[in-house]
């Protein structure tokens, strides 16, 4: 039997530490037999989980011998690492011992050095940080999780749900990841590449700024079919000088900016109204329905379809 071990750490998110306990001592092998069994560990008997306190079954000396250890999200994700954690991890990396961070654990795991040189992700809204803490490890803000063998990461929440039923996936096979699938409730069908639904905002302009006043004019005017000449011209300066003052203050194009404001506006418009794709597609701007989708899915992931299913 395949051994899971749970690392809680102190201000561990519950649901983060829940998912995989209840996903894997659910699954069950074509015989009826249960496919995995779960440690929960912790350094010390007693750790904070904010609105209780969790009593530990095993210390640490149950990653021993595990299979897979997984470490969930902490409120505090920043925090030092116990040194003994620290070497703990190590210790099973150096075994062979298969590792997965959900949301923000992928901070204590990247704490350890173990995803130096690797591709790795965690929730959107923790990227940058996690990306500014830990510059050797090469931070993907846009997908579900990432597999790198030993390794794996996920983002937030429901993500980690889907890095759980890819690993079942991995150790058992389709049809017992299906199984388990169903009760989780869960599609199984969601890829780890697939986009965490998050159109991130460009590097903010200061307040007051000279661009100001023209980001907020590109933003009245998404649906209108404007050009760089049309842009550059509205703000009173030549192509090239405007395009200089746009990667200064927003690190990016003007037209790449109006792109990303079109698809956060599609995005609020396939939520909260009945809109077909095509005319929301001419709503913000787009000069078909075939550009529209492309571009939507480029930027989040999915079809606008699949977006609104989820979302709307």
């Amino acid at each position: 039997m395949h051994t899971v071990a749970v690392v809680a750490l102190d201000q561990v998110i519950p649901f983060d530490l829940s998912t995989p306990i209840e996903v894997f001592t659910r699954t069950r092998l074509p015989d009826g037999r249960p496919g995995y069994q779960i440690r929960v560990c912790a350094e010390r008997p007693e750790i904070d989980a904010g609105s209780f306190v969790l009593r530990a079954p095993w210390g640490l000396e149950g990653l021993k011998g595990a299979d897979t250890i997984i470490v969930p999200g902490t409120a505090t994700p920043a925090a030092t690492l116990a040194p003994a954690v620290v070497d703990a991890l190590r210790a099973a990396a150096a075994e062979g011992t298969r590792i997965a961070s959900i949301c923000s654990g992928t901070f204590p795991l990247a704490a350890t050095g173990l995803l130096d040189g690797m591709r790795a992700t965690t929730h959107w809204i923790a990227a940058d940080v996690l990306a500014a803490a830990h510059p050797a490890v090469e931070v993907d803000p846009d997908v579900l999780y990432v597999d790198n063998g030993q390794f794996l990461t996920s983002a937030g929440a429901a993500a980690g749900l889907d890095l759980c039923l890819h690993m079942i996936r991995r150790d058992y096979g389709s049809a017992v990841a299906a199984h388990a699938a169903r009760l989780s409730v869960m599609p199984l069908e969601r890829e780890g590449g697939q986009a965490q639904f998050i159109v991130h905002d460009y590097t903010p302009t200061p307040q007051g700024s000279a661009l100001e006043p023209l980001l907020t004019w590109l933003r009245d005017n998404l649906g209108r079919d404007l050009t760089l000449a049309d842009i550059a011209d509205h703000a009173g300066t030549s192509t090239r000088t405007l395009i200089r003052r746009f990667r200064e203050q927003t690190g990016t194009t003007p037209l790449q900016w109006l792109h990303r404001a079109r698809i956060r506006q599609a995005q609020h418009l396939l939520e909260t109204t009945p809109h077909s794709v095509e005319r929301i597609a001419d709503q913000v701007g787009f000069g078909s329905p075939t550009a529209f989708r492309d571009r939507f899915k480029r930027t989040t992931g999915v079809s606008p379809r699949t977006y609104r299913r989820t979302f709307g």
